[in-house]
């Protein structure tokens, strides 16, 4: 149903150039109703948690989601969201935060390999490769030379990875400079999200047209075939969460795993 009700709007074509302030936040089209949303979302999770079970025993493939975005764009809740209820057995998400001392003394790919999912798993990564790349172009500790290399090879990698058998869908959650503002002052005032706060959520805020225009080419650039990007409207958190969900749901069953042919002749067993 992923397809026939078009979330496939919000796929990033090859080479598209993105303009990000022309792009809704706060559409929510596709499915209107909040109520009607969230019912939806019961059914895809439980759907993507049937697929999966198959998915697993076939061990041909792995999903690999990703999901970038803005600070207080909704990775987390994403992730609570449209996974909680999928087998643990089968499902495994993996937080990207700044690279410790081991991960620094290798290059920016190392602790991606770490986590990939294995054949007939699902993998989500709350940031990602991608996060070497934004963060510190944003931040103008790269050159643009380092930032056009490093998206090739980004490129590069993923087709290699989907050759072998992973199946990617990346996310970006768009949310406005309004919403942002307005999630971060609830973490300000409520006591039990201070623990999300971080000094850089305020001193990324500052340079939001930078990161802007590092998203809008690293989407460009790196949106192929083989590892789609989705520019998911999320400010409306419901509506962010059912079009995940629709996507990953369709991809599965796009993917059609079926189960092994039984290894024993049943019929020389009785109990």
């Amino acid at each position: 149903m992923g397809r026939q009700l078009g979330w496939d709007r919000y796929l990033v074509r090859r080479g598209t150039a993105i303009r990000l302030d022309q792009l809704p936040t706060a559409e929510t089209s596709l499915c209107p109703d909040k109520k009607e949303a969230r019912k939806l979302l019961k059914q895809y999770v439980r759907e993507i948690d049937e697929l999966l079970d198959t998915f697993a025993v076939e061990e041909k493939r792995s999903l690999l989601v990703v999901l970038q975005g803005m600070d207080a764009s909704g990775k987390d809740g994403a992730i609570r969201k449209v996974f909680t209820g999928v087998n643990p057995l089968h499902c495994r998400a993996t937080s990207f935060k700044e690279p410790d001392a081991v991960e620094k003394a290798h290059d920016y790919l190392w602790r991606i390999y770490a986590v990939l999912p294995a054949r007939g798993q699902l993998g989500i990564f709350n940031r990602s490769h991608y996060e070497d790349v934004v963060v510190a172009a944003a931040r103008e500790k790269h050159s643009p030379q380092l930032i056009r290399m490093r998206l090739q090879e980004i490129a590069d990698i993923e087709r290699i990875w989907a050759e072998n058998g992973t199946v990617i869908r990346k996310f970006f959650l768009h949310v406005s400079p309004e919403e942002q503002k307005r999630r971060l002052q609830e973490r300000l005032d409520n006591p039990g999200k201070h623990w999300k706060l971080d000094e850089s959520d305020f001193a990324d805020r500052r340079h939001w047209n930078r990161f802007q225009k590092i998203y809008e080419h690293a989407l460009s650039r790196t949106s192929t075939a083989d590892a789609p990007w989705y520019i998911i409207p999320a400010d409306r958190k419901w509506y962010r969460n059912i079009a995940i969900a629709a996507i990953v749901r369709s991809t599965l069953q796009e993917l059609r795993p079926r189960l092994p042919h039984p290894h024993i002749d049943r019929s020389r067993f009785r109990l």
